[in-house]
């Protein structure tokens, strides 16, 4: 039988953390990862890739203030977009829930009146995202953002 290094070893231990910030979780990694694949398909109006990343429960309001729990109308009522960064400042994962808030700017592609979007100005948003652990995955389960006044 052959015998590690004691210096190899303290090295190959941390391989299993590798990809991941200090101090992160695998599970934290793994829903900072979907939230930004999220984003992702909201900018590019993904369909295919938000039907993945949401769950079939997903809840959440639409610009013009109305809670909606069908991701399909969720889905069409998304306006594009020509830009969309969040910035997460609250991150904590408590058993199969995730939970990330923040503050989010999209710039709207399109005029959309009906909720206040004008095309190629930034909007500014306070955010809540509800991940929830389904089976394998973590999947989208809830979402609330709001429009706040420009300073």
């Amino acid at each position: 039988m052959k015998t590690i290094p004691l210096l190899i070893l303290p090295l190959l231990m941390g391989l299993d953390g590798i990809g991941l910030a200090q101090g992160q979780s695998r599970d934290e990694a793994t829903v900072r990862s979907l939230d930004d694949q999220e984003r992702i398909a909201a900018l590019k109006k993904d369909t295919k890739a938000l039907e993945r990343l949401w769950s079939d429960q997903f809840v959440g309001n639409q610009p013009n203030n109305k809670v909606v729990a069908d991701k399909r109308a969720l889905m069409d009522a998304l306006v594009p977009r020509s830009s969309y960064v969040r910035q997460i400042e609250f991150f904590r994962v408590d058993g199969d829930f995730a939970f990330i808030m923040g503050l989010e700017t999209i710039v709207a592609a399109t005029d959309a009146p009906g909720v206040g979007l004008v095309a190629g100005q930034p909007t500014r948003r306070r955010f809540t995202n509800v991940w929830k652990r389904e089976g394998g995955t973590w999947r989208l389960y809830a979402r609330h953002a709001n429009v706040i006044a420009d300073r």
